[in-house]
């Protein structure tokens, strides 16, 4: 029954909800081919008239458009995403709902904290549905884990941990922390579902004056749940894992390792008289669903343009992000 609701839903996407892709560039040709694969590709706007020209012979039956203004009254559209410079986000977003119409922006949603609380407030006097491009709140494994808590298979949460870390891409315009971060900072929030009480970071800069190469961030939430996230573009190996740890049990997610391996591990310590005692049990390695992230994030933004709220990678939740990534910059800043 339910793989016929999924089937019914998709057919109702591919037959009603058109979304128009604005930029078409290294990230937004993504957009472009998965929206297609759900049949909910209708328009692509882009600057770039040899670029619109690619996308027109690739995709016949799509609309396309050099000016966002074309595209906007262009009544078949139910909702847009924008995938196009971070410095652009605001004003485009910004005339997108003011046409209300339901928009997914990629991350960030803006440069600066006020711009972000401009288009939560002015999407909620519209009546449309903001989201925001933290894809890694679709990975499959990232919505096991949100499962297993909400489950109480790891009994009560205390401590998230995540690594991202690799000999990679150095920026010039920005630092470690804001390049890297988001992701860990967003995949925290969706689990703990609070904002954190304090916050401080560390970091070191090596390569670049003024540019962090890498940081270590204490977050402290309320219910005494802690977290740490390292990242770094300075290390001789790419790891990037996910450590969930509660007081019945705990979780490891490797997305850097060969098979992505999501681990329950049967371990705890119980106090018996005023010595904790170790509890090793096994290991046990958790399926979850081999979906493409963005294939779900998309699919999930199509099914809410119908005007119901969606709960994840909402505003709200792209607002917080951005408060704790703008905090712990200026913490930085200072060291």
């Amino acid at each position: 029954m339910n793989k016929l609701n999924e089937l019914i839903k998709l057919d109702k996407m591919k037959s009603n909800k058109k979304v128009c892709v604005v930029g078409a560039g290294n990230w937004g040709k993504n957009h472009i081919r998965t929206l297609n694969e759900l049949g909910a590709l209708g328009g692509i706007v882009d600057a770039d008239q040899e670029r619109l020209n690619h996308f027109s012979k690739q995709y016949p039956e799509v609309n396309i458009f050099t000016e966002l203004n074309e595209a906007l009254y262009y009544s078949n559209f139910s909702g847009f995403t924008v995938a196009t410079p971070a410095e652009t986000h605001f004003a485009v977003a910004k005339q997108i709902i003011e046409a209300k119409k339901h928009i997914l922006v990629e991350k960030p949603l803006t440069l600066n904290i006020d711009d972000a609380e401009n288009l939560v407030k002015l999407a909620a006097d519209n009546n449309v549905n903001l989201m925001v491009g933290h894809v890694l709140l679709f990975h499959p494994a990232i919505i096991k884990i949100k499962e297993l808590i909400t489950d109480g298979k790891i009994g009560k949460l205390q401590y998230v941990y995540s690594n991202r870390l690799n000999l990679g891409q150095v920026r010039t315009e920005e630092n470690v922390f804001w390049s890297l971060a988001p992701h860990d900072i967003s995949i925290f929030q969706y689990f703990i579902e609070d904002f954190p009480i304090q916050m401080n970071a560390h970091g070191s800069t090596f390569l670049q004056k003024g540019i962090h190469d890498s940081t270590l961030t204490i977050l402290e939430y309320p219910n005494n749940i802690n977290g740490h996230i390292f990242v770094s573009w300075l290390h001789p190996f790419k790891e990037h894992r996910l450590v969930v740890v509660g007081s019945e049990g705990m979780l490891s997610f490797e997305d850097s390792a060969k098979d992505k391996p999501l681990k329950y591990y049967n371990k705890k310590f119980e106090l018996n008289g005023k010595v904790p005692e170790k509890m090793d049990g096994e290991v046990e390695l958790i399926n979850y669903d081999s979906k493409m992230p963005l294939t779900k994030e998309l699919h999930y933004f199509v099914n809410h343009l119908d005007g119901t709220k969606p709960e994840k990678a909402n505003g709200k939740h792209a607002l917080d992000v951005m408060k704790i990534l703008v905090n712990v910059s200026e913490q930085l800043e200072k060291i």
